[in-house]
């Protein structure tokens, strides 16, 4: 009876041992039958993140036939300094693309505030792609305090290709203090929803 435990412990730690060598072969053999069927998904999203090998290019969605101007704008509502670091970019639609806002709160007092958007013209609303951005967030800053926030975007490739313009406004609000419903009708202009690019 002993021995037939013996024998079957034998056999289980053989199995476990088998299992856990086929697991840890695992990765590599997938990678080796992906390279042989040419699918080789995991070394393909490794080249695309970094943008090397075999001349593939990082992101095929991009429309380098044409560029389109992306002006900045910013308002304040309120006694702060708020502006772009830089006016207008040219992008290719598909690029994602980095502007970075500048914010002092030049109060003697903690404030909260948040920025309301607003696009021109209005049909580049729904082809503007923000994956992030500091208007849709509400932030407290202490009296002089300075930010810096990025607004990370693409503009969608099925823009209409009449539009070579679209500018992008932001208006600072205080929240709390002031009442948003101040803003204009065209800064109530709903976010477009964000997708990545397809």
């Amino acid at each position: 009876m002993r021995g037939d435990n013996r024998r079957m412990l034998g056999k289980l730690a053989v199995i476990t041992v088998m299992m856990f060598g086929f697991g840890y072969a695992l990765v590599p053999l997938y990678e080796a039958v992906c390279e042989a069927l040419g699918i080789n998904v995991l070394s393909l999203s490794e080249r695309n993140a970094t943008g090397a090998g075999l001349g593939t290019a990082a992101n095929t969605q991009i429309d380098r036939s044409r560029t389109v101007t992306v002006e900045f704008d910013a308002n304040a509502r309120g006694p702060w300094d708020f502006k772009p670091a830089v006016r207008s970019l040219e992008v290719h639609p598909g690029e994602l693309t980095t502007v970075m806002y500048e914010f002092r709160n030049t109060q003697n007092r903690a404030m909260s505030a948040q920025a309301i958007p607003s696009y021109a013209p209005k049909q580049a609303m729904r082809h503007f792609n923000k994956l992030e951005c500091f208007c849709f967030n509400e932030y407290q800053l202490q009296p002089g305090e300075s930010k810096q926030w990025p607004v990370v975007f693409y503009v969608d490739p099925k823009l209409p290709r009449d539009v070579r313009t679209i500018t992008l406004s932001y208006t600072f609000f205080e929240v709390g203090g002031k009442p948003v419903a101040q803003q204009s009708p065209e800064s109530q202009s709903a976010e477009p929803r964000v997708k990545a690019p397809s």
